[in-house]
């Protein structure tokens, strides 16, 4: 009786002895079966070579796919070049906090009454302790004003202290970034509205308004500690001063128009969530001094304290937005869960990239937990060697985001069999997706795609504006190709 072999087993079989050669200047060689006289012999797919030219894409593409249950590579171009991976490195990131701190973990915001308090008078500080809540919201300040309000609480005559110690101060995630840069604010334990002020402008009688406010869904206080002036030039756009205690921000005039908005980093993140609760305080009738920031552990007794959401839902919007704060803060966490405390985010990142060699066998170089800093390095091959180990049924590829196929004039096929779970990842000249592609007929692939020109993008870094000439373009080319290789694996190796 003759025995019956699936596609997928038999391409096992086939590869489970064959060597896949990796290299960053050209196509390697896919495991792809062909019988001649009864011999089995690998040979490339046709079209690898193609699709790549088609790009059009200067500098380095490296890419690979694997089998996502047995980890046989089945085609990888490139797959040892070590590349920058953008967002993709929150994928990895997500994988380290959920694995470190629990998926149910939490971000605990607490305000503390040191003193006596009688008749609605706290005779000594009221201390607004943040724990690293990564989506804290103006309207979440609302809410715990109100609830202080309950508790009775109507004046503080002592200080009123935000304190942001239960994580390093970080200036910027990166300092090669422009200034003005709202996704490259300063992190601190203290984060509210991911450290952005809402800037706004209208033209009028000849002259701006200008606002500057800590806007949310329910509430819009206006921002005292951040502050913006207009100046007579075309360039540069925004420049930025620290004013002691102020935020000191200058925008061009001839970029203004006559109107419009955009969100600016916070500086100073205890200011910041001090100033913004002094305002929703005084709007429930409490009267606090002016806020300052703490730099001693809290202490007394907990008057509110407000929880996040489970790290597993913030995880999977961290992955869905790409929020750069998200990721630096849970990566922070993380290592502050493993070693007890850590300098910044080079040291954190250095740990996380410990932690893949032990737990995937993977070489990652990655200098912070966002993917922002263009200095981070991981191949494709170690990329997927992690996802392989944490498996297209884990906990992290059930947070991933879907990813809609397209076709050659790259428009979205709602009907297309091709299930795909991944992370995106952009910077200007850099275009990365990771994660799991389920073929038509059910075979789970994990995947990762690279592309990057380093040289133009280090060349172009001073551009001044958001998106140098070129950019939009490559990103472009690079998410075609993208779709181009997905299709392709689809029909190779799920049909």
């Amino acid at each position: 009786m003759g025995m019956l072999f699936s596609r997928r087993g038999f391409v096992a079989a086939l590869l489970s002895s064959a060597a896949v050669p990796a290299v960053a200047e050209a196509p390697a060689r896919s495991d792809r079966p062909q019988v001649r006289g009864g011999t089995q012999v690998v040979r490339r797919p046709k079209g690898t070579e193609r699709i790549i030219a088609e790009a059009g894409l200067s500098g380095a593409v490296g890419f690979v796919v694997a089998d996502a249950k047995t980890g046989l590579v089945l085609e990888s171009v490139g797959a040892s070049a070590s590349l920058p991976p953008a967002s993709v490195a929150k994928a990895m990131t997500g994988a380290y906090a959920l694995e470190t701190l629990g998926a149910e973990y939490t971000f605990k915001t607490r305000i503390f009454a040191r003193g006596t308090m009688s008749g609605g008078v706290l005779s000594g500080d009221l201390i607004l302790a943040c724990g690293g809540d990564p989506v804290l919201s103006t309207d979440h300040l609302g809410d715990m004003a109100a609830q202080l309000k309950e508790r009775g609480l109507r004046e503080v005559r002592g200080k009123f202290l935000v304190y942001g110690g239960a994580l390093p101060r970080v200036d910027e995630i990166d300092k090669n970034q422009q200034d003005h840069f709202g996704y490259n604010p300063t992190i601190s334990g203290a984060v509210l509205n991911f450290n952005r002020v809402h800037f706004q402008w209208k033209r009028a009688s000849g002259d701006w308004n200008l606002t500057m406010d800590a806007r949310a869904k329910r509430y819009r206080p206006q921002v005292a500690m951040a502050q913006i002036s207009v100046a007579d030039r075309s360039s540069p756009i925004f420049d930025y001063r620290d004013g002691g205690g102020v935020d000191r921000w200058r925008v061009a005039s001839r970029a203004l128009g006559n109107g419009g908005s955009r969100w600016l980093p916070v500086r100073k993140p205890e200011l910041y969530v001090g100033d913004v609760f002094r305002t929703l305080a005084r709007s429930h009738g409490i009267v606090l001094p002016a806020a300052q920031a703490g730099t001693r552990a809290p202490s007394g007794t907990v008057l509110v304290q407000r929880d996040s959401p489970p790290l597993r839902i913030i995880v999977r919007d961290m992955l869905k937005y790409s929020t750069n704060i998200t990721a630096e803060v849970v990566g922070l966490t993380a290592t502050i869960k493993r070693r007890g405390q850590v300098s910044g985010l080079r040291a954190s990142a250095s740990e996380m990239n410990r932690w893949a060699q032990q737990r995937f066998g993977a070489r990652a170089e990655l200098v912070d937990h966002s993917g922002l800093g263009d200095a981070s390095r991981i191949t494709a091959g170690d990329m997927v060697k992690a996802l392989v180990a944490l498996g297209p049924q884990g906990r992290l590829a059930g947070l991933l985001k879907d990813i809609p196929m397209r076709n050659a004039s790259y428009e979205v096929v709602k009907s297309d069999p091709n299930k795909v779970r991944a992370k995106t990842g952009t910077l200007n000249f850099v275009s990365s997706l990771a994660g799991y592609q389920r073929a038509p007929d059910g075979t789970e692939l994990a995947f990762a795609i690279f592309c990057a020109d380093v040289p133009l993008r280090k060349k172009t870094a001073n551009a001044n504006g958001d998106r140098p000439r070129g950019a939009r373009t490559y990103n472009g080319r690079a998410k075609r190709l993208q779709q181009s290789l997905l299709r392709r694996w689809g029909q190779l190796y799920g049909a």
